[in-house]
């Protein structure tokens, strides 16, 4: 997918930290609104219902301006997540650098710090995290649900796979953390086993979240499936119109199955702070978000009453 020509605003904030309801926790901050990248099964589509664009999401940025943090030690000990609803290393970043800025805010913070990316800009600031990681807890992670570079060319505008297979590799190698986020699932197309095999040096820990349809993009993914993928037509309507979950519920007890193969720890919501011996990753079991949103990492779910 090329990347569409965005619109570039400034804006101001009262604070660039906010509370997350994220499976996670803590706080949720987000440098830009809006994001380059243009996934097209992006659920922060969501975010034109309060930001007032009416633009098509992915064609517009907001570079956010805040006050400086001038108590980073109020995060001591506390999650921050830097792009729950952006890439913070988004293509902009390299102009604007508000991402880099957060970071020399918060790096004496004694903060819990995890960065979710699609990119390799991030090793433009290795110097920077290699800082952070030696008295802080850090975290990066990639978000990788395929091998396949022609699928995730019709998915997104960031980087290639193996680009990002390169930055995890070389941060993992720096001594800082790292996740692969296999996310979304795409059933009948993400190969979780061929992901895990590939990262599993070069990884700490292995994230899992299914494909979740709701909202404007639900139809375009069923009609990308539809002319792409015509024979998974019945598996996606089962899951996303009927609501079986028995497509999910088997992949969940082969990625167990898969971390008894590797020697690997598997745990359901709850991610460890750990370095793990090289090729044993710990899978953390994330699908189903209505179950394990706004639980704060703690290993156990919502119960969720269907009709």
């Amino acid at each position: 997918m090329e990347q569409p020509k965005i619109k570039v605003n400034h804006i101001e904030t009262k604070s660039v930290m906010t509370k997350s309801n994220t499976p996670i926790g803590g706080y949720s901050v987000n440098p830009y609104v809006g994001c380059p990248h243009a996934c097209k099964y992006c659920y922060a589509s969501f975010m034109k219902r309060f930001t007032g664009h009416t633009e098509e999401w992915g064609t517009f940025m907001d570079v956010k301006d805040w006050p400086e943090i001038k108590n980073p030690k109020k995060y001591a000990g506390q999650k921050v997540i830097i792009g729950t609803v952006t890439d913070g290393y988004n293509p902009l970043e390299e102009t604007y650098k508000n991402t880099r800025r957060l970071l020399e805010e918060l790096k004496d913070s004694g903060a819990d710090i995890l960065i979710c990316t699609k990119s390799d800009l991030v090793l433009r600031d290795l110097d920077l995290l290699k800082e952070i990681n030696e008295n802080s807890r850090l975290t990066v992670s990639w978000s990788i649900n395929t091998l396949d570079e022609e699928f995730k060319d019709d998915m997104d505008a960031a980087v290639s796979i193996e680009r990002r297979l390169a930055a995890m590799k070389e941060v993992y190698a720096a001594g800082i953390r790292t996740i692969c986020f296999i996310s979304p699932v795409f059933p009948g197309i993400t190969d979780i086993e061929a992901i895990i095999d590939r990262t599993k040096d070069q990884c700490d820990l292995v994230w899992l979240e299914n494909l979740n349809l709701r909202g404007g993009f639900k139809a375009d993914i069923m009609k990308y499936i539809s002319d792409k993928h015509p024979d998974l037509v019945p598996l996606y309507d089962e899951i996303y119109n009927k609501k079986n979950r028995s497509y999910f519920e088997a992949l969940e007890k082969k990625a167990e199955e898969l971390a008894k193969k590797y020697d690997c720890r598997f745990v359901d919501n709850e991610t460890p702070y750990e370095r793990v011996e090289k090729g044993h990753p710990t899978i953390v079991d994330y699908f189903y978000h209505e179950e394990v949103r706004g639980t704060a990492n703690s290993g156990k779910r919502n119960v969720i009453h269907n009709p």
